[in-house]
Order: structure tokens, then sequence, then C-alpha cells
């Protein structure tokens, strides 16, 4: 197995990172883009491997959509080439294999769609055989498990002769997830109405526009988490916006607890140091992809943290709580939970002179553990697996100082 090691460093001179385009957006905005009738002008679209997964995908239209370990780009495209009515087999790696997909397909056979499971009933691989007739055009769908289904219905409701009434039932989870559909949406001309638990998509058309995809906060998050940790320095973050459409903004409101001032400037925002004020709880039901990197901050700082709606963690690349325990175990830390559903973070006492960590095939394993650097030389296991959203990281991480060296 490949290792990358990564020299202790606590202090930062000032640097400026130059974040990777949010592949949220990216994805959300392909999709919509290949439903446009129209010429669309989209640039700054994402380097992340799901992103050129999906552009691959929609430019060769092979009969075999082969997802590789890409969530939203197995959802979001079940959903598109059913509206399409394409016959597609639905594919990806094993471990996508074992991601369910029940409720995204459910609600697509509400409409009318033919969808047949290949292997396991709720999980790819599964075929497609489109949508001849709309039947309904009211569709009820869990909230709570994953905004990527919610999504994927959304983003087809327009181009449905019936358009779309969705009932969200339970409580709502990445609702800022929702919200970026949504206004994205509206960027391309689609109007819509969110009232209570119930979102209306009309029948109408998706106009041609342009737009620029935003810098990813999801990537900016680990920066904040190494400013967190070092002893002391700046950073510049380049191309993220105050007004975000992205839920993962709120790591500048998380962060603040946890030491690091954010000055938004024209073309990015400016981190600094400040005393830390402490984080007693968070809720991550509407931002779960920061729970690994806020933890593992948590946990270097000596925060005693209470973590609640990391419910979703469970179904992602790996099981985030599982793989979160044992790693953070590894320098004497613990993600306890303490009654269903409510964790806590139990800080390490002794730091080892040396921290292997083990990735889970999971891209943010590798990156929210980094920063403990700050406190101890690091061993990353299959440093690769950040291709899947952020390739340029460990390039980033030499700009900002770190060496790095493959054993």
């Amino acid at each position: 197995m490949e290792l990358l090691q990564l020299s202790q460093k606590s202090d930062f001179e000032t640097v400026q990172i130059p974040l990777p385009s949010s592949k949220s957006e990216s994805n959300r905005v392909l999709i919509i883009d290949a439903l446009t009738e129209g010429e669309n002008q989209i640039s700054n679209l994402a380097e992340a491997r799901d992103t050129q997964t999906m552009i691959n995908l929609l430019k060769t239209n092979p009969p075999v959509f082969d997802v590789l370990d890409a969530g939203t780009t197995m959802r979001f495209l079940t959903a598109y080439g059913t509206v399409t009515n394409q016959k597609k087999v639905m594919t990806g790696t094993p471990r996508m294999c074992e991601r369910p997909i029940g409720i995204l397909v459910d609600a697509l056979r509400a409409i009318g769609a033919e969808i047949h499971y290949l292997n396991i009933e709720g999980y790819p691989p599964l075929a497609i055989h489109g949508l001849n007739e709309q039947t309904t055009n009211q569709v009820k769908i869990r909230g709570d498990v994953s905004s990527q289904y919610i999504s994927a219905m959304l983003m087809i409701a327009p181009i449905l002769p019936m358009g779309l009434e969705l009932e969200l039932e339970g409580k709502v989870g990445s609702r800022t997830y929702i919200e970026m559909t949504l206004e994205l949406m509206r960027n391309f001309g689609i109007a819509y109405t969110w009232e209570e638990n119930r979102i209306t998509v009309k029948h109408q058309s998706y106009q041609p526009s342009t737009f620029s995809v935003e810098s990813d906060w999801s990537g900016a998050s680990y920066w904040f988490s190494l400013l967190a940790c070092a002893d002391s320095g700046t950073l510049f973050l380049k191309g993220l916006k105050k007004d975000s459409l992205q839920g993962d903004s709120a790591i500048v409101e998380i962060m603040d607890r946890l030491g690091i001032r954010s000055t938004f400037e024209k073309d990015g925002v400016l981190l600094e140091k400040q005393a830390v004020k402490g984080l007693e709880t968070y809720d991550f039901t509407h931002c779960p992809d920061l729970a690994q990197t806020v933890a593992v901050t948590c946990a270097i700082l000596g925060q005693n943290s209470i973590f609640t709606g990391l419910e979703s963690l469970r179904i992602k690349e790996t099981d985030r709580i599982f793989a979160l325990q044992e790693e953070l175990a590894r320098f004497n830390a613990q993600l306890k939970e303490i009654e269903p559903d409510v964790f806590q973070v139990i800080p390490s006492v002794t730091m080892p002179h040396e921290v292997k960590i083990h990735t889970y095939d999971d891209h943010r394993m590798a990156m929210a553990f980094m920063p403990l650097l700050t406190k101890t030389q690091v061993i990353i296991e299959d440093p690769s697996v950040v291709n899947k959203s952020y390739p340029s990281f460990w390039k980033h991480c030499q700009l900002a100082g770190i060496t790095t060296q493959q054993l």
C-alpha cells in the first residue's frame, strides 16, 4: 500500500491556497446543463474525480454508467437517465454497490419509471428502462437519509410533463444542499415554492445561463483545521464567497469557536488565529461532511464536545462513525456514543511520536487527519484517495511548507 509521510510542522507563514472548485455545485450544474435547451456558459468546473466522471459519462453516453465511487454521480444520473427515457445500467465500485439507492428508485417508480435491481434489492447495480408516461406529480420522500435523493428528483422536476410536488417526510437532513440545488435551478430560470415540508416545481423549461462554480468549502475546512491546530500563522483561501450556496460554509461559524477569525476579501477569505472560545455542542445535520474535520480538530485542541446529526455518516464512502472511532484512538482520543446518535469527542491526553492513519477508501479521512502534523509526524495510508474531491491536496500541503515523502 502506498504511504505518504507528513513531517511535523506547527508554524505557518502567510500562505495562499488556490482551493479546488466545488464538486457539489459542479455536479448539479452539469445535470442542469444536460437538461437545458440551449447553450450555457459554465466555467471553473471541479477537477474532482466525481465531477470528471460525470463529465465523461454525459459526453460519451455509454450503455453502462459506471460511476466508480461517486455517490452524487450515481444518484443524479439515475434520475437523469430515467427522465430522458434512456435504457442504462447503473453501477460502480463494490463500496458504491453497498450504498443504498432504494429511496430514490421508489420515488422514480412512483412517477411511472421502470427500474429493476440487478443484484440486491435497494442497491446498485440497477437497470433503467425509462419513463414512458408520468403517472403522478405527487411523491413522498424521506428527508433524513440523503439530500442527494431529493436533489436528484428536484433537478428533473421541471421537464416532467406534470411537474412535481415533493413532500419531505420526517426530519430533513443536509437542508443546505437542497437549497443549493433549488438556487442553482433558479439561476437557470426555474421557479419553485417551498412551503413547510412541500416543494413544488411546475412543468417549465430550463433557460440558458452563465455560471461560474465557486471554490469548495468542504476543501477549505481542512485548512481552517490546520491553522486552528497550529501554533501560529495565517492562511488565505482563494475563491470563497461570503454569501455561499454551500452549506459547508458553516465551517466559518464552527472555527470561530475553535480559534480562527475569518475576514472576507475581494477574492477569498483570510484566516487568522484568535483565542479558542470553545465548542460545547454542534449539530451536523445540515453539514455532515464537516464532521470528520471538526472531530479531529476538537480532539487535538482538547475540546470535549457533543456532536449530533451524524446519522448519514454511516452510508458515506465508508462508515465514517466507525472510521473516526478507530483512527482517533490512534492518538488516544475517542468518539464515544453516549446515547443513540449522540456522540462525545474525548480529546487526546498523550500524543504518540508518530501516527499512521488508515483512510478506508475515503477521501475525507485522509484530509481530515492531515492537521495532526501540527503535533506529531503523520503517515497517511493510500493518499491518492483525495483524488475523489481534491486531487491537488498534497501539492497544496507542499505550498503551505509541509514536507511530504512517499514511503
